[in-house]
Parts: C-alpha cells; sequence; structure tokens
C-alpha cells in the first residue's frame, strides 16, 4: 500500500465525518427555515392589520364642516332642534310614549 491509497475503514470515516456535517448543516438551515416562517406569519399578520385599518377608514363618512353658530334650525319657543328628546307623532305623543306631552325637554 502506497501513501495515496486509502483503506476501507478511512473512507468509512471519512463519509461518518461528511454525513455528521451535513446533518448539522440541515439542523441549521431547519432552525433557519422555523425563524423566517414566525417572521413571515408576523409580517402577514401585520399586513392584515394595515389592510383592516385602512378599509375601517374608508369606510367612515366623510367629515362635515362645522355649521356656524346661530344657524341651528329652531323648534317651538325659538329653541334649538338639538336639545329635543322626542319627534311628534300624528297622536300628538312622544316617540316611545313616555310622555303626554307632544315634545320633552333634555
Amino acid at each position: 500500500m502506497t501513501g495515496g491509497e486509502l483503506t476501507l475503514g478511512a473512507v468509512l470515516a471519512r463519509l461518518e465525518e461528511r454525513e455528521r456535517e451535513i446533518t448539522a448543516q440541515a439542523e441549521t438551515t431547519r432552525e433557519q427555515i422555523t425563524q423566517l416562517t414566525a417572521q413571515l406569519d408576523e409580517l402577514g399578520r401585520a399586513a392584515e392589520e394595515v389592510r383592516i385599518t385602512r378599509k375601517t377608514l374608508l369606510a367612515l363618512p366623510d367629515p362635515q364642516p362645522p355649521a356656524p353658530a346661530g344657524t341651528e334650525t329652531a323648534g317651538p319657543s325659538g329653541l334649538p332642534s338639538r336639545s329635543w328628546r322626542c319627534s311628534p307623532r300624528p297622536t300628538g305623543r312622544c316617540v316611545r310614549g313616555r310622555c303626554a306631552r307632544r315634545w320633552t325637554w333634555r
């Protein structure tokens, strides 16, 4: 046997060492995949939250400019209509029937 020849035992030892290296690399890659999958899931959740927020904001009505002071519609006796609790009905009673008067004040 010359110096360049390998014995069967030496070849088997090198193959076993190479197998351990490949197994370690595979385990490292699996760990990286697990971490990247977790990051991907988190990014997906964040993107969904942004989509929901955008959809919610788009569904809101356009804000109306504030009415200038003194332009409120007046009810009986010249009082502003925003102070009405009930609406008049043909029967002359309030909407929920809680009072005998036609109008109820807050």
